[in-house]
C-alpha cells in the first residue's frame, strides 16, 4: 500500500513539485529568458529543463525560499495591480526609480538577498 502525503506540505514530493509548477508558470508569465530563470533559482538551464519536463526540486532550504519569495513577488504584484495584470507579468523588467533605475529583475539575480530585497520591498509598497 502507497503512503498518501499531503500535497500542502511543501516538503513532501507532492508539495515540491506544485511549487515547481508554479515557479515554471511564473517564469513563463513574466517572459524570463532561460539563463535569467537559471540564475533566479541557482540551477542550470539542463535542471531547468527537467522542472518543465514534470521533475521538481529537491527538498532544499535554498531553494524553497527562493521559490517562496518569487512566489510571494508575484502575489504582492497581484494585489498591488489588481486591474492591470500587464503591469503585474511585465514589472520585473521593467526600469524602476526606486531601484536607481535599475530592473527589479537585476537587483533579483545578485542572489536570494535580491529576491528577498524585492519581496520586502513591494511587501512594504503594499502594507504601508
Amino acid at each position: 500500500m502507497s503512503e498518501l502525503t499531503d500535497p500542502n506540505d511543501i516538503h513532501s514530493k507532492e508539495g515540491r513539485l506544485a511549487l515547481t509548477k508554479m515557479v515554471m508558470k511564473l517564469f513563463t508569465l513574466w517572459q524570463l529568458p532561460t539563463a535569467d530563470q537559471a540564475i533566479l533559482l541557482n540551477r542550470s538551464p539542463r535542471t531547468l529543463r527537467r522542472y518543465r519536463s514534470g521533475g521538481c526540486y529537491a527538498d532544499d532550504k535554498d531553494m524553497l525560499e527562493r521559490v517562496c519569495y518569487l512566489l510571494s513577488i508575484h502575489k504582492y504584484l497581484g494585489m498591488l495591480y489588481p486591474y492591470n495584470r500587464d503591469l503585474v507579468y511585465r514589472w520585473v523588467s521593467a526600469q524602476s526609480p526606486a531601484f536607481e533605475g535599475k530592473m527589479p529583475i537585476e537587483v533579483m539575480k545578485k542572489g536570494v538577498d535580491g529576491i528577498k530585497m524585492i519581496d520586502h520591498y513591494l511587501g512594504y509598497q503594499l502594507y504601508s
